[in-house]
């Protein structure tokens, strides 16, 4: 499905900085010039004016967490308004009229493991108005054709939200999720990817008339994201994983069992120019050395998924992969999810983000500053978005993403330990303060 994506069409420069505050209850809202996207697990964008900035000791801060203090041993910032642009404002400058925040759309994505756990990525066409050339996650928005109207929250996993992951997967690749293998002609199959995408017959029905049920119990909800609402169309989108079993058997017309191999392929050039099963480290090498373009929320999660599997050639049998499958549900299904290392590590005080499960972590990525190192901007992912503001949800505090963004579209992304890279922000300030003083 396509998403729209705005590039960073003006550099961040420096920034006023202070310490984020230990309250999960404080909402970061960035200078009305930041932009930050989030769509269907795809897409971020940003964009600002000057910011300037400064450390503030930490003995100058105090605050308390909601359910557990979480005593951090470094430096937490923020972005903030420029000081020269709130006396601007102050001495009589025009402020612009706040515009309507638009109610976010529900969409789905699926991040899909093939039966040697490698992953599925869309490649995008270059002409796409959205993600141009970028390599995407399968999925897109619910259909009230399809799905019918959204019952329950808007925020939470549901049948809906299920179904759509299905019926998008096999749009987009060709790929049926169904809760028994599926021995279909090519072209059937394509048949009917054309007819569901057409909206010419409901996803359920075609499935129905072929002998498929959709298995959405297969689903497991990893993470929610949800567009920021200075963006002007905004999206609420549930992640999911599904692991293709190791062997799909069907009985032939021998009476045999035959294997069935599900194969992916794009779907005609309408949205994809290839849809591909790559090893995790592989995708990540390539998006390291620039050669594809990956946005935050695909790497951020394909980073995660990345201690667990290793390369098909590695693994000697489906035993092996099915152990990698194991250690990374058991991830998946873990509380706390943080990673304290260091002086708290063991300690027991873990931020509160941390206590909420990965089915259940809801992230609206926000800017924290711009690294003086490489300028990259370091988004923060454990804000749920302002809808769900005092809601008790949230994301990720021990993790943060490093971008660059340009006019081809983000370079250099890197999911980083919160703690460590401000401790590297903290030492070039230091670096800096020192050599201002010879």
């Amino acid at each position: 499905m396509m998403i729209p994506l705005s590039t960073c069409s003006s550099r961040l420069r420096s920034s006023t900085v202070s310490h984020l505050t230990r309250n999960t209850e404080a909402y970061l809202q960035p200078s009305p010039r930041l932009i930050i996207l989030i769509n269907n697990g795809r897409g971020i964008a940003a964009s600002s004016r000057a910011i300037t900035r400064r450390f503030i000791s930490s003995s100058q801060i105090s605050a308390t967490s909601q359910t557990r203090q979480y005593n951090r041993s470094a430096t937490g910032v923020l972005i903030t308004m420029s000081q020269k642009r709130q006396n601007s404002t102050a001495a009589g400058g025009k402020q612009k009229e706040k515009k309507e925040v638009s109610p976010p759309r529900p969409s789905s994505s699926i991040l899909l493991l093939s039966p040697t756990n490698q992953v599925l990525l869309l490649h995008r066409v270059q002409t796409s108005s959205s993600f141009a050339s970028a390599h995407v996650f399968p999925g897109g928005n619910l259909s009230s054709f399809h799905e019918g109207s959204l019952s329950g929250d808007l925020h939470a996993d549901s049948l809906q939200y299920r179904l759509a992951a299905v019926r998008e997967t096999f749009e987009e690749s060709g790929i049926l999720l169904t809760r028994d293998p599926l021995n279909l002609s090519e072209q059937v199959r394509e048949e009917g990817r054309t007819k569901v995408h057409s909206n010419k017959i409901k996803f359920t029905d075609w499935l129905t008339s072929v002998g498929g049920v959709p298995d959405t119990d297969g689903l497991v909800p990893f993470t929610r994201w949800i567009t920021p609402t200075n963006m002007p169309k905004r999206f609420t989108t549930q992640m999911y994983l599904y692991l293709l079993p190791t062997n799909q058997y069907h009985a032939g017309s021998t009476g045999k069992q035959e294997v069935i191999v599900q194969t992916p392929s794009h779907d005609g050039g309408i949205e994809h120019t290839a849809a591909t099963f790559d090893d995790v480290s592989s995708w990540l090498d390539k998006a390291r050395k620039n050669e594809i373009i990956l946005f935050p929320p695909q790497l951020y999660l394909l980073t995660l998924v990345s201690n667990f599997l290793g390369s098909a050639v590695s693994a000697k049998n489906d035993g092996d992969y099915q152990k990698q499958r194991d250690a990374l549900l058991q991830f998946i299904n873990t509380t706390p999810t943080t990673m304290i290392e260091g002086p708290l590590a063991g300690s027991g005080k873990v931020h509160p983000t941390g206590m909420i499960p990965w089915s259940e972590k809801t992230m609206s990525p926000t800017a924290l500053f711009v690294r003086q190192s490489d300028k990259r901007i370091v988004l923060g992912l454990d804000k749920p978005g302002p809808e769900l503001k005092d809601s008790g949800k949230g994301g990720d505090w021990d993790r943060v993403v490093l971008v660059n963004f340009t006019k081809q579209g983000p370079r250099d992304v890197e999911v980083r330990l919160r703690e460590d890279v401000l401790k590297e922000e903290r030492e070039v300030e230091k670096k800096e303060d020192g050599a201002a003083k010879l």
